[in-house]
């Protein structure tokens, strides 16, 4: 068995509802004999559906171009925090939820494990919706033989445990840096340039922002490596990463508001991080060239 779920205390509230609404049919409809790369498990995380920055469209278009055997949605699918202050769920929002729910329903087996923006479905662990298994914590054993601990990483973000009212400050902060981020690149679509990420390129230039990632990521592989896996997956940070640390191996399949990337294994257990606007820009670059060959 690729998973084992973990689970944990508290009681399930089964009266209360998973979602408020039921699906409906895609308004971008997935594209008919469409060639999908394969790969044996995908994780993607950070999507934040409900809010401005969600680059849904981009996750549509990744969806459309992979399949896997497993999938799992490594917290912060929906972004609840924004969702309690503003109601905002466009028709790409609705489309995403659709794709996820048919790829489960096609006979991937998809396992979604809660963050801190969607947290209100960590009261459903071990229930399924729709095909969707949700678990608290996972353990995910590769190709190859290795056991990684899956999980979304904010058990580790001291800000978010100790100080939640700091939490929300950040966030609203971060969301105006992403508002700023949005308008960026509907101009940059404009003027035909590439997907380009500010928060993502702000993040890389800050000395503390950088101190803080490194220092998170050491102490989810060191938390890790004391329960006895050889690697850890998890989200959160919005920074995806493939780092050795200590003799575990640390992924971080990053997000889809800032990097737009995700984690693949391969089906000889080989990990990859794929970035999904370098891929877009070659796809459509390829046209392009071809045309100039031709000329």
């Amino acid at each position: 068995m690729p998973i084992t779920s973990i689970p944990i205390d508290g009681s399930l509230h089964e009266d209360a509802a998973i979602l408020d609404f039921i699906p409906r049919a895609p308004v971008t409809p997935e594209p008919e004999g469409n060639e999908r790369r394969r790969y044996r498990t995908i994780w993607i995380s950070d999507v934040h559906l409900g809010t401005r920055g969600c680059n849904a469209e981009m996750l549509i278009d990744f969806l459309d171009h992979v399949d896997s055997e497993t999938m799992y949605l490594v917290g912060d699918m929906i972004d609840g925090w924004r969702l309690k202050k503003k109601f905002y769920w466009p028709a790409a929002h609705n489309d995403v939820v659709w794709r996820l729910l048919k790829r489960a329903k096609r006979g991937t087996r998809v396992i979604y494990i809660p963050g801190n923006h969607d947290e209100i479905f960590r009261q459903f662990t071990g229930m399924d919706f729709g095909g969707i298994a949700i678990c608290r914590k996972a353990i995910h054993e590769t190709a190859d033989g290795r056991r990684l601990l899956v999980l979304h990483g904010d058990e580790f973000d001291a800000i978010t445990l100790a100080h939640r009212w700091l939490a929300h400050v950040g966030d609203f902060a971060y969301t105006a840096l992403m508002e700023v981020n949005r308008w960026v690149n509907i101009v940059r679509r404009w003027m035909k340039r590439p997907y380009w990420s500010l928060s993502k390129h702000a993040k890389a230039k800050v000395k503390n922002a950088v101190a803080f990632i490194s220092h998170f990521e050491e102490v989810v592989a060191h938390a890790a490596g004391a329960r006895g896996v050889d690697g850890v997956v998890c989200g959160h940070i919005h920074t995806a990463e493939i780092r050795d640390i200590n003799g575990v191996t640390y992924y971080n399949d990053g997000d889809w508001v800032e990097g737009c990337t995700a984690l693949v294994e391969h089906f000889d257990g080989t990990m990859e991080i794929l970035q999904w606007g370098e891929e877009m820009e070659a796809r459509r670059s390829k046209p392009i060239a071809a045309a100039a060959i031709a000329a």
